[in-house]
Formats: structure tokens, sequence, C-alpha cells
């Protein structure tokens, strides 16, 4: 599914339960033009800027970085804690690639636990 469309299945579920989920007012309360955000959800338009999906994110209620992950984006702290050590952490993904969700759980786990 692109970001576009994943964007209007979220916002009209939420319409279906409530009015104020429209284009024209969802628009409103991130800061865009309806215009824009309806292209946006018909990929009109390339996905927009960091802060906008994290606007919509937060709006339509939805994981900001899986959004933005869709829209082909990495988010800016992201960014910012691989430029520290990039080939660390470039080796690390490439080793995670493959590896099942659950075992990639488990190291997440280990490391916020500091059971490393």
């Amino acid at each position: 599914m692109t970001f576009g469309k994943y964007i209007r299945n979220a916002r009209e579920n939420r319409l279906s339960e409530d009015r104020t989920f429209s284009v024209r007012q969802v628009a409103q309360r991130i800061g865009v033009e309806p215009s824009y955000l309806s292209k946006i959800e018909r990929d009109q338009v390339a996905p927009p800027s960091e802060a906008t999906v994290r606007l919509l994110a937060g709006e339509l209620g939805e994981d900001a970085d899986l959004l933005l992950a869709m829209a082909g984006k990495v988010s800016g702290d992201l960014r910012n804690i691989i430029m520290q050590r990039p080939q660390l952490f470039a080796e690390l993904l490439r080793q995670l690639k493959d590896a099942p969700d659950h075992a990639i759980e488990s190291v997440a786990r280990e490391i916020r636990d500091g059971d490393w």
C-alpha cells in the first residue's frame, strides 16, 4: 500500500466514527491546504516533510516511524544517531535484516534493560 492510500484509509476510518476527520478539517488542524492533503492521499505529490508526516501521525493516531518509513524517510533523531557511528549501525542493521521480529525485539529488550 502506498503512503497516500494508507493515509486516506486511516483518515476515512476515523471519519466513519468522527465527522471532524474530513480532508478539510484534518488539513486545517495540521496546517496544510485541503487540496495538498487530497493530492497526498491520491499519491499525486511526493510524501510531505517529516514534520507534516509527524503531524498526520498524531492526528490520525498512527505510528510516526511507520508513516515515515512508508514515506521513504528516516526520522531526524534516528538519522543523527546513525551519523554518530555509521559503520556500526550499518553493520547492525545488515545483520538484523533477515532476523525474525522476536529476535529483534529480544535484542532491543536486552539493550533497553542493560542485560548486555
